[in-house]
C-alpha cells in the first residue's frame, strides 16, 4: 500500500506542538482556587484575643494592634443600625475592625430610666453576634451621660456587667466599657471606686477580656487617672474622648502625658464636630488627631452610625438605608472618616 507521507508528517508535528504547549501552560484549577488563608483573615482571625502589655494594646502574639471602630448612636433610639449588613459594609468598605454598641443608661428609654431592659439586652446580644460572625471586635458600652456620676446607678451596672461577663467570657472579641463619660464634677476617686466594683464583678466570670474605664470631665482627664491608676487587675485601659472642632492641642498634651506615664489609653469616642455633636466640623484638626493617635498606636472609635440631623453623624439625615452605604449616603463627617 502506498502511503502519503507529507500529511502524516504534518499531523505528527501538530501533535508534538499541542503536547508541548499543554506542558508549558499551568492548569487553571490551581491558579483560580481562592486561598483559604485569604478567606479567613478577618480582624479577629488575624489578631485573636487582645490584651494590654505595658501601655499598649497587643494581639495574641504580642504584636501591637490598633482598633479602628465606629460607634452606634444610642441603640435605645436607633436600633435599626444594629444589623449584619451595616457592620459588613463598615468592615469591607471602610476598613473598620470594631463596633461599639452604645446603650444609654438615663436618657429617654435608658436602661436605668424606664427602658425595656429585655429589648436592650437583646440588641446587645444581636450586635455581639453580628460582629462575632464577621470576625470584628465589639465594645459593650454602658453609656452614662446625664447621670454624671457612675455611682448613681452602680447597682444596676454591677448586675448588668455580671450578666454580660458570664455570657461572653469565652468570646475573644468582646470589650467592656463600664462608664462612658463621667461628668458634672465627678472626681477620679469617685470613678475609681465605681470601677473597682464593676471590674470585680466582670472578673468573677471573665478573667481576660479588656475593660475600658471612663475618666472624669467627659472622659478627658486621663492625665489624672495616670497619677493613680487602678491596681490589682490586668487588661484595663482608660478612655479619652474628643471632638476635633472643640478639643485641640491642649487635649493632645493630656493624652501624651498619660501615655508617657505608662497609662494604656483608648479613644472610645471621637467626632470631627464641636463637642455638642453638632455645629461646625474641623477636618484639619481631626487629621492632626488621627496622625497623633496612629503615631502613639492608640485605638479610636468614631461617633456615630446614624442619620440623626447632627454634624457628627456619619450618614446624611436623608439617608434611609440601614446598610450597604454608598458615598452619596454619607455626611461630610462620614466621607472624611471613610477616606481617612
Amino acid at each position: 500500500m502506498k502511503m502519503n507521507v507529507k500529511p502524516f508528517v504534518r499531523r505528527l508535528l501538530c501533535t508534538f506542538l499541542v503536547l508541548a504547549l499543554a506542558a508549558a501552560v499551568p492548569t487553571q484549577t490551581a491558579a483560580a482556587a481562592p486561598s483559604k488563608s485569604a478567606k479567613a483573615q478577618t480582624p479577629l482571625k488575624k489578631n485573636g484575643r487582645l490584651k494590654v502589655k505595658k501601655a499598649s494594646l497587643v494581639n495574641s502574639k504580642d504584636k501591637s494592634v490598633t482598633l479602628k471602630g465606629v460607634s452606634t448612636h444610642g441603640i435605645n433610639w436607633f436600633p435599626e443600625y444594629v444589623n449584619p449588613d451595616a457592620f459588613k459594609t463598615l468592615r469591607d468598605n471602610w476598613g473598620v475592625n470594631c463596633i461599639r454598641l452604645a446603650m444609654y443608661t438615663e436618657e429617654y428609654n435608658g436602661y436605668c430610666s424606664g427602658g425595656n431592659r429585655k429589648e436592650l439586652k437583646s440588641l446587645i446580644d444581636k450586635g455581639v453576634k453580628y460582629a462575632t460572625d464577621l470576625g470584628m471586635y465589639v465594645i459593650i458600652d454602658w453609656h452614662i451621660l446625664s447621670d454624671g456620676n457612675p455611682n448613681k446607678n452602680k447597682k444596676q451596672a454591677v448586675s448588668f456587667f455580671k450578666e454580660m461577663a458570664k455570657k461572653y467570657k469565652k468570646h475573644k472579641n468582646v470589650l467592656y466599657e463600664i462608664c462612658n463619660e463621667p461628668n458634672g464634677g465627678t472626681q477620679w476617686k469617685d470613678v475609681k471606686s465605681y470601677a473597682k466594683s464593676v471590674i470585680k464583678a466582670i472578673r468573677t466570670y471573665d478573667k481576660k477580656n479588656i475593660i475600658l474605664v471612663g475618666t472624669p470631665t467627659w472622659s478627658q482627664d486621663v492625665d489624672t487617672a495616670a497619677d493613680s491608676p487602678i491596681k490589682g487587675y490586668k487588661n484595663l485601659m482608660y478612655t479619652f474622648h474628643f471632638y476635633a472642632a472643640t478639643h485641640k492641642d491642649t487635649y493632645r498634651k493630656k493624652v501624651e502625658q498619660a501615655v508617657n506615664k505608662g497609662l494604656p489609653v483608648f479613644v472610645s469616642e471621637f467626632g470631627i464636630s464641636e463637642s455638642s455633636g453638632s455645629g461646625s466640623i474641623n477636618k484639619s484638626e481631626a487629621t492632626k488627631w488621627i496622625k497623633f493617635l496612629k503615631r502613639r498606636k492608640i485605638s479610636y472609635v468614631c461617633w456615630n452610625l446614624s442619620n440623626k440631623d447632627e454634624s457628627c453623624s456619619l450618614l446624611k439625615s436623608s439617608c434611609k438605608k440601614n446598610g450597604g452605604f454608598k458615598s452619596s449616603d454619607l455626611s461630610a463627617a462620614g466621607k472624611w472618616f471613610k477616606k481617612m
